[in-house]
């Protein structure tokens, strides 16, 4: 969540170098989609986001682009802030943020809104990811399924 402060009266987010990043990241890539037209360019541009990563963050950006495009490959690669992203319909399903991106501990793979994974009252929407196992892929297929519908 933003602090707010109240300088002149109006509250004014403060937002942080890596978060403003992102922004004006978003910004360009809904500009930069209107002039790309096809489903190779989008996937080009974002091989070239995930060979951007280091380490860790690369190789699960990798696994899981694999996944997600095997699994279900009715979901369009897209990029997202400048992360990994699968959309159906233009609208975001499923997002990798690498850990660097935010300087956090864990790589996070996240659902939108359009991912079906409803489950009763409640239900996960995000994963924390330091490593990938054969368990965990296997979970991953199987959640990429259930969010492409």
């Amino acid at each position: 969540m933003a602090d707010t402060k109240k300088s002149t009266g109006k509250a004014s987010a403060s937002f942080s170098a890596e978060e403003k990043a992102a922004m004006k990241e978003r910004a360009a890539e809904v500009k930069a989609e209107k002039l790309r037209n096809s489903a190779e360019a989008d996937t080009a541009v974002v091989l070239e986001k995930i060979a951007e990563l280091d380490g860790s963050d690369r190789v699960i950006a990798e696994r899981l682009h694999e996944i997600i495009t095997t699994t279900a490959p009715g979901l369009a690669p897209k990029t997202w802030y400048g992360m990994p992203a699968y959309a159906r319909d233009g609208k975001t399903v499923v997002f990798f943020q690498a850990s660097g991106k935010f300087k956090t501990r864990y790589a996070t793979l996240g659902f939108n809104d359009p991912a079906q994974l409803d489950d009763g009252t409640m239900w996960p929407t995000a994963y924390a990811i330091i490593e990938l196992t054969e368990a965990d892929e296997a979970a991953i297929a199987e959640l990429i399924r259930k969010a492409a519908g």
